[in-house]
């Protein structure tokens, strides 16, 4: 009589069932999706004969993807799936945060933010690629305010006459 035994997983194997992560990422998912949907019905429909469907159809469509990418995930989870985390091909995991740098792309932002209102959309945004370039990394000063300020340009001119959305000019109202 022959006795069979089981071979152990592997180390590196995860049992069938998943992590509490990777549930807590599904349950975000589904609030997400249930929020993007309660708020989409709170959407006034204003039905003209330009736009007969509304604003509700976009948000509403969204939020089912997003349960259906949740239900999709949670059925991989439970299967045994789990994400690979990043091997990182020009990263080395193991170092440190460079916080000097997260907190200047932070400050960059918060500049933005601050005078896009008084200074308009082609200074702040600007200061905004300038800097976000200089916590980055880059030293090229004149070559990354040349590029910002055409970027910044570019992005005023495409949301103005492509989109017909108008930025803020800020101190250069009347010249751009």
């Amino acid at each position: 009589m022959s006795v069979q035994t089981r071979e152990p997983e592997a180390a590196d194997e995860k049992p069938k069932g998943g992590d509490r992560a990777q549930y807590g990422v599904c349950a975000f998912l589904v609030l997400l999706g249930v929020m993007v949907i309660v708020d989409a019905m709170r959407i006034s429909h204003f039905a003209s004969s330009n736009d007969p469907v509304g604003p509700r159809p976009v948000p509403i469509i969204l939020g089912v993807l997003l349960l259906i990418t949740a239900a999709v995930y949670t059925v991989d989870v439970t299967r045994g799936g789990r994400g690979e985390p990043e091997s990182g091909e020009d990263i080395d995991l193991t170092s440190r945060i460079d916080w000097r740098t997260v907190l200047l792309v932070i400050a960059a932002f918060a500049v933005n933010a601050v005078l896009i209102e008084w200074a308009g959309w082609v200074i702040s945004g600007t200061l905004l690629f300038w800097g976000t370039a200089f916590a980055l990394g880059s030293r090229h000063h004149f070559r990354n305010l040349a590029v910002a300020v055409s970027l910044s340009l570019i992005t005023f001119y495409s949301f103005a006459i492509g989109l017909g959305v108008n930025l803020p000019a800020g101190l250069l109202q009347g010249i751009l």
